[in-house]
């Protein structure tokens, strides 16, 4: 603590502050250090390709439900057309006897993100737990 000598005779008291300050700068670089980073977005499930020896399950592949947002507006499960309105109770029906709740979501090129994550909040509100994204690379076995 610092002193001045006022006028008259009386003393004036200062408080040093630069060592509250540099106390202050570092509990702010501890605690930025200290702070975890969490990663924030979807957790994102990819199909694997089959090897290129091998023949892909059938019984894999009539379990596993697809649901493709295509260019015109339309949505399919599995090939099958259906509409935004029905998407919901249809996939309701298809897992309600399921215990695995795991769907996947594919675009086609010309669609916006919004329809496909229109798609994504349609699936999840209909229980799907997991819901994985089809891109044309993994398509194509890359």
């Amino acid at each position: 603590m610092g002193m001045t000598v006022g006028h008259g005779g009386s003393s004036m008291s200062e408080p040093n502050i630069v060592p509250l300050i540099d106390v202050l700068l570092v509990l702010i670089i501890i605690f930025m250090v200290i702070t975890p980073t969490t990663p924030k977005g979807l957790d994102a499930l990819v199909p694997q390709p089959p090897p290129p020896n091998q023949k892909q399950d059938q019984d894999l592949l009539n379990k596993t439900i697809v649901v493709q947002v295509t260019s015109g507006g339309g949505v399919l499960i599995n090939q099958d057309k259906t509409t935004w309105e029905n998407l919901g109770p249809q996939l309701s029906n298809i897992f309600a006897q399921r215990a695995e709740k795991v769907a996947f979501v594919k675009g086609d090129d010309s669609v916006e993100f919004a329809d496909v994550a229109r798609a994504i909040d349609i699936m999840r509100g209909s229980g799907i737990d997991h819901v994985g994204l089809i891109t044309a690379k993994i398509e194509a076995g890359q």
